[in-house]
Order: structure tokens, then C-alpha cells, then sequence
């Protein structure tokens, strides 16, 4: 059964875990669009098929606070405020290495996409990526230092916090496809959106919905 937040007849906000995709590919693997297809088809008795409006997406390991939109203007406007950047994330994720700064740095990059590869990199020829990131708290996972960081993403470039936290020498612990030399279940990659904020699409009220507490002991 998956968690919702706010459910209403233009927008539907739940949460994801950390293993389904955020819409099909193609595979067999479990997809947010197709679960909550199947939750309003249920919940509200619709024979069918249900509308619903993917309008952001998480990778498969990050989890983390989703928005769909049950009609096609909530859908249209939804989309504008992804692309204007009125629709704003927050993760918090885990890197390797000991970070101090409690005031926000921006990383200000070029993203290029590997299709082949499905990886990303900072190259002149890629699209613009920018975030700013602060520690929260330092510790210890299996005896290697390790910082937990909340992020702003300004930009929603293909794996960016992954690319960008490792271009500075910090890679998410357990990231072995951008340098960490660590192991994590990836039913544990430690990268969660837990903060989502966006003006309704109809009443234009600012709604923000979190999955946790942020632990600030930096």
C-alpha cells in the first residue's frame, strides 16, 4: 500500500521507495504511474483507465516525495512549474568524506548524458546544472567519515547530485558507478527527496509536504 499525503481532484502527492521506477520501462519492475493508477482506480471505484500526469521523476534507488496530476491542466501546469522552478526539491543524501560548511554552496556546472552509458558527466558541451548543498552531521559507516548533506536542486539534470558531489571529491557512500570504492545495498543508496514544495495547479497555494525530519548537528 503506498503512503499519500494530499489526494484531491487535480493532484494526487505520495511517496516513493527506494527500488520502483518512476514510471515503466519496458521491464517488469514495480513503477509509481501504474501504482497509483491502481490505487485511485480502487480508492475512488473509476472503471477504466485512469488519467494521471507524470510530471517529475526519481531514479529507481532515490526515494523520496512524488506529485502526479489527475487532470490534464493540473498536468499543464504542473509541467510549467517544473520548468519555471516554482516546483522545488530538497534531498538529503550521505557522501563520503568530512563536510563543515553550514551555509549553502553552489555548484554551478555543464551535465552531458551519456545515453550509451546512462551516466552523467561535467563536460562544456553538457546542460546547465546547479544546486547548492550545506552538512548537516559528520560520523562513521564502517569506519570511513562520511557527511550527511541537505541539497537545494535548482536544476533537474539526469544523476546531477550524484555527478556534481563526486566532481568535488565526495561521492555518495555506496556510489561505485561515480567513484566510491564502498558497498551499499541499493535498497539503501543513501539519496532521499524529502521535500517538496509547488503551487497548487488550480488555487496556486504553496503546498509543501516533507518525509522526514532534517538532523542538523554540523
Amino acid at each position: 500500500m503506498i503512503k499519500v499525503y494530499y489526494c484531491d481532484n487535480h493532484i494526487i502527492v505520495c511517496y516513493k521507495e527506494k527500488g520502483i521506477l518512476s514510471q515503466p520501462d519496458g521491464s517488469n519492475k514495480e513503477d509509481m504511474l501504474s501504482i497509483v493508477k491502481e490505487y485511485i482506480k480502487e480508492k475512488y471505484n473509476k472503471p477504466g483507465n485512469v488519467f494521471l500526469g507524470l510530471v517529475h521523476r526519481l531514479d529507481i534507488n532515490t526515494s523520496g516525495v512524488m506529485v502526479f496530476a489527475r487532470t490534464s491542466k493540473g498536468a499543464e501546469r504542473l509541467s510549467e512549474a517544473v520548468k519555471n522552478h516554482s516546483l522545488k526539491k530538497k534531498y538529503v543524501a550521505t557522501v563520503e568524506g568530512i563536510l563543515k560548511n553550514k551555509e549553502y554552496i553552489l555548484l554551478k556546472d555543464n551535465i552531458y548524458k551519456d545515453e550509451k552509458e546512462k551516466k552523467s558527466y561535467i563536460r562544456k558541451d553538457g546542460k546547465e546544472a546547479i544546486l547548492e548543498f550545506r552538512a548537516l552531521k559528520n560520523y562513521k559507516i564502517n569506519g570511513k567519515d562520511v557527511t550527511d548533506i541537505e541539497i537545494n536542486l535548482k536544476t533537474g539534470r539526469f544523476h546531477q547530485i550524484r555527478c556534481q558531489m563526486a566532481n568535488i571529491g565526495h561521492p555518495l557512500y555506496g556510489d561505485k558507478k561515480y567513484g566510491s570504492k564502498n558497498e551499499v545495498d541499493p535498497l539503501q543508496f543513501p539519496l532521499e527527496a524529502y521535500q517538496l514544495s509547488f503551487p497548487h495547479p488550480i488555487s496556486k497555494e504553496i503546498m509543501t509536504f516533507n518525509s522526514m525530519e532534517v538532523d542538523d548537528e554540523a
